[in-house]
């Protein structure tokens, strides 16, 4: 059988009469006429080759295969049902949902305190579940339900995804608070001689610092590659390595810094959802919680993203 073939219509016609045993009070309770009851009724005799139901003393009895039917069909109805008032009466407050995020690590660590503070304090019933997944593998999992966001860079492109700009974030370089180098202005020369700890989720490639001086002529000596931060401040505290991170970031460790002697390109996250999303409550209202989020770091990051600064 072709399910794809069958009116939907016919299941919530099913349910009516196997819940008042009669064509008549089923018309009455969908607002219809008793003969379109009828036909509605003949229509799913002839699709599923069974009576479905005689008439008898206590009105119309179901037979054996809508005994059968009427418990999933109820269920699938009732699902249906719960699914478009979710869409329609979303409430924060009560709304009792897990949502799956990607993110980058950047936007995990300088994000998510934010986010749970607002969760739950304003909705207190949504969870979150987040992982960081390859950029080829986003777009499936989005169009499958399997996440609801992603925030990235915008280099995830898809026909069927839509973005919103997040945030704008500018490098600055980082050191021990004692570092040489911090008790003056950081100069290129100054920024070339020394070993440099570059951070990144891909195990090869070049970032936005090595692209800028390659396009001033320039390479710098990077000692030591991770694809995680989470070791940085222990390694910057004992060494004289420098570390060229978000500004976001940069605030938030036990390191000094100072404002890149040379222009770099910022790094621009975005956020990526299905376009058959567009219009989930739910999820339209953590967009907004997320967008929220910066708009509160962009106040507290010092109006100069060039400016230097101690954390």
């Amino acid at each position: 059988m072709n399910l794809s073939r069958i009116d939907l219509n016919l299941f919530i016609v099913f349910d009516a009469i196997y819940t008042h045993h009669s064509l008549t009070r089923a018309a009455g309770v969908l607002h219809v006429t008793q003969p379109a009851v009828s036909n509605a009724l003949t229509r799913l005799r002839n699709t599923l080759d069974d009576p479905l139901f005689v008439r008898s003393p206590q009105g119309m009895s179901p037979t054996p295969l809508a005994r059968q039917l009427i418990t999933p069909i109820r269920d699938a109805l009732q699902g249906l049902e719960q699914c478009v008032q979710t869409r329609q009466q979303f409430d924060a407050a009560t709304a009792k949902q897990t949502l799956r995020l990607h993110t980058t690590e950047q936007a995990e660590i300088f994000l998510l305190p934010r986010l749970l503070e607002r969760l739950a304090k304003h909705a207190p019933g949504i969870n979150l579940e987040v992982e960081f997944m390859r950029r080829r593998e986003i777009p499936l999992a989005l169009a499958a339900g399997e996440l609801q966001l992603a925030i990235d860079a915008p280099l995830i492109n898809h026909s069927e995804l839509v973005s919103k700009p997040l945030r704008r974030d500018h490098y600055v370089c980082v050191m021990r608070r004692d570092h040489p180098l911090a008790k003056h202005e950081l100069s290129l020369e100054d920024f070339l001689a020394a070993r440099h700890i570059h951070i990144s989720s891909r195990s090869r490639g070049s970032g936005h610092i090595d692209l800028a001086l390659r396009s001033l002529g320039h390479q710098r000596r990077i000692a030591l590659r991770l694809q995680h931060y989470s070791s940085l401040p222990s390694l910057l505290a004992r060494s004289d390595d420098l570390a060229a991170i978000p500004q976001s970031l940069a605030q938030l460790g036990p390191w000094h810094s100072k404002p890149l002697p040379f222009d770099c390109a910022a790094l621009e996250l975005h956020m990526f959802w299905h376009k058959n999303a567009d219009h989930e409550p739910g999820i339209n209202w953590l967009r907004e919680q997320l967008m929220q989020c910066c708009e509160e770091l962009e106040k507290e990051l010092p109006e100069n993203a060039g400016s230097s600064s101690s954390a």
